[in-house]
């Protein structure tokens, strides 16, 4: 485990100007979750992440 908890998925590939994983953690931060987003290379994919949960809000990555 490497405590962080994966709140979101996103693919890399959207539209041009759109970047919904940033809007996404935004929104969380804005509700008080230290939200961020990650690259997952393996997957090609932005995680929204907090780091140190417990694992309630989603899954472990």
């Amino acid at each position: 485990m490497n405590g962080r908890t994966v709140l979101e998925r996103f693919p890399a590939g959207g539209p041009r100007g759109s970047w919904p994983a940033e809007e996404f953690a935004r929104a969380r931060r804005m509700e008080g979750l230290p939200a961020e987003v990650v690259m997952d290379l393996a997957t090609d994919t932005f995680l929204v992440i907090v780091r140190g949960g417990d694992g309630s809000a989603g899954g472990i990555a």
